[in-house]
């Protein structure tokens, strides 16, 4: 097909969906742009819902690899720049991660970047040591949200925890927990609660899935990618089997692979926390460690 007969296709197919279609002020070039590329790609037959765009469309997230929408798009070390923020979140509305994980500082312009995308903003809380007054996470909670953040990743208090002050720890939570769903406003905030399982033993690592889950948060998380050891299949596993199917579990710190990822999916997570996104669903390997 020559560049005539492509031009006249479009020029039909264009036709068409204005028949069907409501008015849509400066989409016309956007529509041309789009079915050219379309035809250019080899594309030979269309299915056009046109007059049902609400009921009937999509997003290009909808058709991204599974993995990718599971994925935490993560940048978290503390000389992180503006400049790397803003192409995190460009490969994260590029390749439909599930939320990009930033600092608290950052979550406005993270916010900014990907308005109007379905990547959601996540960020910490209590971080790295978990180790501040409730008071202090409960604030940070709330002006996150404020700011434009849709998930919280709380650190656990593991020191009260390793004291045996379990009702603390389990308060700790909920105050977060609380304070998220308060500020939200009738949007639901996902808080994740971070174990820093390198720290725990299985029995605290038992306790500490139990209490996140009483306390109602919607997630368990495996590390903060800032102690001694990251996650892995063991923790994903016996955390899976604490909470049940209830709640989600986030695998992160070390996730360098594609074959590292789908390990701890296989053995119950339901989010990754990486920053080497990129490389995952490339089926690359990435260098370094923790982040």
């Amino acid at each position: 097909m020559d560049g005539t007969q492509k031009e006249q296709v479009i020029r039909r197919l264009e036709a068409r969906v204005k028949e069907t279609a409501p008015p849509n002020v400066g989409g016309e070039r956007r529509l041309h742009d789009a079915l050219h590329r379309m035809v250019n790609a080899g594309a030979c037959r269309f299915g056009v819902c046109a007059d049902k765009p609400a009921e009937m469309g999509f997003s290009a997230c909808e058709l991204a690899p599974p993995l990718a929408r599971m994925i935490d798009h993560t940048a978290l070390k503390p000389d992180t720049t503006e400049a790397q923020i803003r192409k995190l979140c460009d490969e994260a509305r590029r390749y439909c991660f599930a939320s990009v994980c930033v600092n608290p500082c950052y979550v406005p312009l993270a916010a900014e970047e990907l308005r109007g995308t379905p990547v959601a903003i996540c960020t910490v809380i209590g971080f790295p040591l978990g180790a501040t007054q409730t008071a202090t996470k409960v604030f940070e909670a709330e002006l996150a949200v404020r700011d434009g953040a849709t998930e919280l990743d709380m650190v656990l208090n593991v020191g009260k925890l390793k004291s045996g002050a379990f009702e603390y720890a389990e308060n700790d939570i909920r105050a977060v927990v609380e304070a998220a769903r308060r500020q939200g406003a009738g949007e639901r905030i996902i808080v994740k609660v971070i174990l820093e399982t390198a720290l725990l033993t299985n029995e605290e690592k038992v306790i500490a899935s139990v209490l996140a889950r009483n306390a109602g948060a919607d997630f368990v998380k495996t590390s903060t990618g800032f102690s001694k050891g990251g996650a892995t299949a063991a923790d994903v596993a016996l955390m899976r089997r604490v909470v049940g199917r209830g709640m989600g579990v986030k695998a992160s710190g070390g996730v360098r692979s594609r074959e590292d990822a789908e390990s701890m999916i296989a053995h119950g997570a339901t989010r990754i926390g990486a920053s080497a996104s990129v490389e995952i669903v490339k089926g690359l390997v990435a260098g370094g460690d923790g982040y």
